[in-house]
């Protein structure tokens, strides 16, 4: 059974940093790509950034510039930072993930339908 585990929210203040993971069990299940959303209170879910394995990443507009993305590839984790963090930030921030046998999905990254599997979810809040 694939699970989805994100880890690393909490309260900061503005102008602070996070770093937020997210690990896929098992160890073996690789996605055709993976994808960080948010939702901030009150409104609608939130793309952030698509990634493949090829190494191709594509962020959304509104986080270009202080948001960045790295790999664990062997223990199958994906790390989102956030920098310089904004009050307008304060949201649940989900990964999901695509399997491999619905690749095609991938040319949509920001399209949350697509992804069939998703993780609970860790909760940043920025005070100002």
């Amino acid at each position: 059974q694939v699970q989805l585990e994100e880890s690393g929210g909490g309260s900061v203040e503005a102008g602070g940093s996070l770093r937020l993971s997210c690990t896929i069990s098992p160890l073996t299940f690789a996605p055709a790509c993976m994808g960080w959303f948010r939702q901030a209170p009150a409104q609608g879910r939130e793309g952030i950034v698509g990634f493949e394995s090829d190494g191709t990443i594509d962020w959304a507009d509104s986080v270009k510039g202080r948001f960045n993305l790295s790999r664990d590839g062997p223990k199958n984790t994906l790390y989102l930072q956030i920098n310089n963090l904004k009050p307008e930030d304060t949201a649940l921030y989900s990964c999901a993930a695509v399997p491999p046998w619905q690749a095609h999905f991938c040319r949509e990254y920001f399209a949350a339908r697509h992804y069939h599997y998703w993780g609970q979810g860790t909760r940043v809040t920025v005070s100002s």
